[in-house]
Parts: C-alpha cells; structure tokens; sequence
C-alpha cells in the first residue's frame, strides 16, 4: 500500500514539473529570432526567462529549412547555433515509434491540415504533459493545451 501512495505521489510531481514545461514549435524559433516577424516583441519577452523546454528534432528541422529558404545558409547555422545554446532544452527524437503516434495524431485530426511537425508537437505535449505551448499556430492548442499565443 505504502507504495502505492509513493507512485501517486511521483506520478504528481512529474505533472508539476511537466507542467512549468513549454512546447516550443516552429513558430517560436521563428518570432524570436526573426525581428521582421509581428509576434517578435511578444517571444523576445517569452525566451527573456524560459521554463524548461522541449521541442521536436522536426520543429528544429523545419525552422532550419525556414531560415536557408527565406535568407541564407547563415542565418540557418545561427539558427542551429541558437538552439544548441538555449538551457535546459529537450529535444525529441523522430523515429519509428514516434512514426506510429503521429499517424495515429493525424487520423484524429484529419480534418485538419497538420504538417508531420505539427502532429509530432502534439503528440510530445501529450507524452510529457505539457501544459503550455510556445506557438503562433493553433493548430497546436488542439488537445486543449495553452498556447502563449495564438495565430
């Protein structure tokens, strides 16, 4: 029974601390680093004192390919320069198992027109508990979590 009562109690604090974590999408890289972009002044504030983070080695790749296209193969190495720097950032991992969730993500939502980044952000936030979101997109509010922003 004691044991029991210890794993409940584990269990709730692993929500708190999952709960102070933020998702960061595509998006938030792109506000933040991009002072052209309308919400930059909104996710300077947001990065000035993060929580814990984590994001999708999907949203890392995404927000690269962003800044090669819409500037120059510079502008991505700072980008993977900027993420390499941010404390306490976790970043998931795509692979197989992962494949599978977010198949299963984006057949719940096919109404929707999410990007496998997309899918694989709700599928973290589901899997870590996360309570709040770092995005402009709402697609990612889409399992009820709370977005900084919405777009």
């Amino acid at each position: 029974m004691a044991r029991r009562i210890e794993h409940r109690r584990d269990d709730k604090a692993a929500r708190r601390k999952a709960s102070l974590e933020a998702y960061l999408d595509t998006s938030a890289f792109i506000a933040f680093l991009d002072k052209s972009d309308s919400y930059h002044l909104t996710f300077k504030r947001l990065f000035s004192a993060p929580p814990a983070l984590a994001t999708s080695a999907l949203a890392i790749a995404e927000g690269h390919g962003w800044f090669l296209r819409r500037y120059d193969r510079y502008r991505a190495a700072e980008f993977l320069a900027f993420i390499e720097t941010l404390p306490a950032l976790t970043v998931q991992a795509f692979d197989v198992t992962e494949l599978s969730k977010v198949r299963q993500t984006l057949a719940k939502f096919g109404d929707q027109t999410l990007t496998l980044a997309d899918a694989h952000g709700l599928v973290i936030m589901k899997d870590r508990r996360n309570a709040i979101c770092r995005s402009t997109d709402r697609h990612l509010g889409l399992t009820g979590v709370d977005l900084a922003i919405a777009g």
